[in-house]
């Protein structure tokens, strides 16, 4: 099958490898200057040459293509997007006029980008798919070895939501051969399930003295999760499930979801799980710094569009609300002012992605 990934970064050049080791024709396509351009400028100068270190193995591959067009992506059969979803909504809007009818573009993670598709791609007839989280954990070795992507973990199943639902059957035989155990909710669903908009925005935002005390040399998931700060967690989550209930969806906590994601063995203990992930020898070290993509992404992509659905639907969410006050005032800059509102959105979108996902 022709794909196309949109973002360069960590795990778009992961799954760009994996899918090209399971026989896919990848396209590999760099969205921005912002980062990992010396990677991206390796990677063209090799005709995209890549390895995968996994298991303390490692397995060679080649991208079929690697380019900064964006045009490519009339050409393929499935498009995903791989980048910062602070960026989703910038960079639909430069592709819309690429995209054909007939594509499958799937949002990784989604946070209710389906939205955002509607808004600027309403005249098109595609097939969108957000997923909860990242199908592979891992990290670019830039600082060592250019082209190699160091794999932490594969998730056991990941979510997925199709919309519209009419061709849910379809999108599932389509993605089949991608191989990443697919389970499939609804959009709303996916959205709300992102994992870090409960676990980073909690944990960076508790973690703030350590991340500038140790200078970034700290590992959030090893040393944060004390229980008063689980507690928080947990409170938060409480909040998101009142507005998936809201909604007419079933409450599903986070560690059940986390759960899902990284076991198959559903009689294990949900959050004994959660912490076997977090422990992991192979977790990254991280947030390096305070100003990262665990707050300045997650809390106003995140956190703000949970309490902007919470405040239409009258739910309150009073944990999510002190959380972006304080990064709000951690930070220095409000976090609402781009924040994935649901007038940002578009309301009448949202509806159409509840009715039919």
């Amino acid at each position: 099958m022709k794909v196309a990934i949109l973002g360069a970064g960590n795990a778009g050049c992961a799954v760009a490898a994996d899918l090209s080791i399971k026989g896919h024709e990848v396209s590999l396509i760099k969205t921005s200057n912002s980062l990992h351009d010396d990677n991206f400028s390796y990677l063209e100068k090799n005709e995209g040459k890549i390895r995968l270190l996994e298991n303390g193995e490692i397995t060679s591959t080649q991208i079929h293509n690697v380019s900064r067009d964006l045009s490519k992506i009339s050409d393929v059969e499935v498009v995903i997007i791989y980048i910062q979803t602070r960026y989703h909504e910038s960079l639909i809007k430069r592709v819309s006029e690429y995209l054909r009818d007939g594509q499958t573009v799937i949002i990784n993670p989604g946070y209710l980008s389906t939205a955002y598709m509607l808004k600027y791609c309403g005249d098109k007839d595609l097939t969108i798919v957000e997923s909860t989280s990242s199908f592979i954990d891992c990290r670019l070795d830039e600082e060592n070895e250019f082209g190699l992507v160091k794999v932490g973990f594969r998730n056991a199943r990941n979510m997925l939501g199709v919309y519209p639902k009419s061709r849910l059957e379809e999108t599932k035989a389509k993605l089949e051969s991608f191989q990443y155990n697919f389970i499939y909710m609804s959009s709303v669903e996916v959205a709300l399930h992102n994992p870090n908009m409960i676990v980073h925005t909690v944990g960076a935002i508790m973690s703030i003295p350590r991340i500038e005390k140790t200078n970034g040399d700290y590992c959030m998931y090893w040393e944060v999760w004390t229980p008063s700060v689980w507690n928080i967690l947990e409170k938060l989550d409480s909040e998101k499930m009142d507005v998936l209930e809201k909604l007419g969806y079933e409450r599903i906590p986070y560690v059940e979801a986390c759960k899902t994601r990284n076991s198959l063995d559903d009689d294990r203990d949900a959050k004994e799980i959660f912490f076997w992930y977090a422990n992991m020898p192979t977790r990254a070290k991280g947030p390096t710094k305070v100003d990262s993509r665990y707050i300045s992404e997650d809390v106003p992509e995140g956190l703000v569009m949970l309490e902007t659905l919470g405040k239409y639907l009258d739910v309150p969410t009073p944990v999510c609300t002190s959380l972006i006050e304080m990064a709000t005032a951690a930070l220095g800059r409000d976090m609402r002012t781009d924040g994935r509102t649901i007038e940002r959105l578009g309301i009448e979108n949202i509806q159409k992605v509840i009715q039919n996902s």
